[in-house]
C-alpha cells in the first residue's frame, strides 16, 4: 500500500538498501511492519504528523497486535523496525526525540536451538547410502559443506566456484548485509569440492552447486533433500538446512571452541546471537555431571 503522507518511509528504506545493504527479504519485513503501523495510525488517529506520533499511539498498536494473537517474537520484530525508523529520523534531523524511549518489548521465552547429535552426523556421512549419479553426489556434498562450515542456506545457494580457495583450504562467504567472511575447510572436503567442480555438466552456471542440467540449485530442493536425509538418522522435530548450522556451532562449543571464534565463523554481528549455543554446552555438562558424579 502507498502512504504518501509519510515520505520519510521511502527515505529510510533507501538508507537500509543502499547504505546498510540489507537483503531484499529484510527490506520487505521493515516495509511491511512500518506500513502496517502507519495504516493503523491513519485508521485510528487520522495520520498524525511524524513529530506528533507519541508512545501512546505505538503502545495502542502493539496492544491491538497482542489482542489479535500475534506472538511476542513477531511483536518484538515490529518494535525493532519502529526503533530503527525513528532512530534514522533522529540521525537525519527530522525529529529531535523518539517516541520509542519508553516502549518496552514483551518477554520472549528463548528456546535452545535444536541440533543433530554428533553420532547421528557420523551415521549420516559414514553409513547412509546417497543415490548414484550427479543428484546423489550433489546432495551429499551440499549437506557436508553446510555442516562443515555452518553457512546459511542463502549463502550456499549463492556460492560461486571462485569463492573456493583450494590453495588455502578456505571458502569466502557473502553473508547478511553483504559482509564477507572466510571459513576454513578441511583438506579432504577441498579435494571433494575440486573433483565435483571438474565433473560439473558442460555449460553449467558459475554457482558452485548445480543440478544435472547445470542450473543453480533452488532453496526448496535443498530443504527437501536435507529433510529427507536427516529423517534417516534423527528424530528431532526440525530437519532443515539451518539445523546443520546449529549442529556445527553446538558441536564446536561442546568441543571447547572459543565463543568469539564461533561468532566469526557463523557471521554473527553480535556476541549475543552466538551465546545461545553456550546453553547447550551447559546442558551437556549437567548431563555428564549427573551421570558421573556420585553425589549428583
Amino acid at each position: 500500500m502507498s502512504i504518501p503522507q509519510y515520505s520519510e518511509l521511502q527515505s529510510f528504506l533507501d538508507y537500509l538498501k543502499f547504505e546498510k545493504r540489507y537483503s531484499q527479504h529484510t527490506l520487505l519485513s521493515y516495509q511491511n511492519d512500518l506500513e502496517q503501523f502507519f495504516a493503523y495510525l491513519a485508521s485510528q488517529f487520522g495520520s498524525p504528523a511524524l513529530q506528533d506520533i507519541s508512545n501512546l499511539f505505538i503502545r495502542s498498536w502493539l496492544a491491538e497486535l497482542k489482542e489479535e494473537g500475534m506472538s511476542s517474537k513477531t511483536i518484538n520484530r515490529k518494535i525493532s523496525s519502529l526503533k530503527s525508523f525513528f532512530k534514522y529520523q533522529l540521525k537525519t534531523g527530522t525529529l529531535s526525540n523518539t517516541p520509542m524511549t519508553t516502549v518496552t518489548a514483551p518477554r520472549v521465552n528463548k528456546r535452545l536451538p535444536s541440533f543433530v547429535e554428533e553420532k547421528d552426523i557420523a551415521l549420516l556421512f559414514e553409513h547412509v547410502a546417497f543415490p548414484e549419479g550427479w543428484k546423489g553426489l550433489t546432495e551429499r556434498i551440499v549437506m557436508l559443506l553446510l555442516y562443515s562450515t555452518g553457512m546459511r542456506l542463502s549463502e550456499l545457494i549463492q556460492l560461486k566456484e571462485s569463492q573456493l580457495d583450494a590453495g588455502h583450504s578456505q571458502v569466502k562467504v557473502l553473508g547478511k548485509g553483504n559482509k564477507e567472511r572466510i571459513i576454513p575447510v578441511s583438506g579432504v572436503l577441498v579435494e571433494e569440492l575440486k573433483k565435483y567442480i571438474s565433473e560439473k555438466p558442460a555449460g553449467s552456471a558459475q554457482n558452485l552447486f548445480v543440478t544435472e542440467k547445470g542450473k543453480a540449485l533452488q532453496p526448496r530442493s535443498v530443504y527437501a533433500f536435507v529433510r529427507h536425509y536427516l529423517s534417516l538418522v534423527t528424530t528431532i522435530q526440525k530437519k532443515s538446512p539451518h539445523i546443520l548450522r546449529h549442529s556445527f556451532a553446538t558441536h564446536l562449543m561442546n568441543n571447547g571452541a572459543d565463543l568469539n571464534a564461533v561468532k566469526e565463523l557463523l557471521g554473527h554481528s553480535s556476541l549475543a546471537a552466538t551465546q545461545v549455543y553456550t546453553h547447550n554446552t551447559i546442558e551437556k555438562l549437567k548431563e555428564v555431571f549427573q551421570k558421573a558424579h556420585p553425589k549428583a
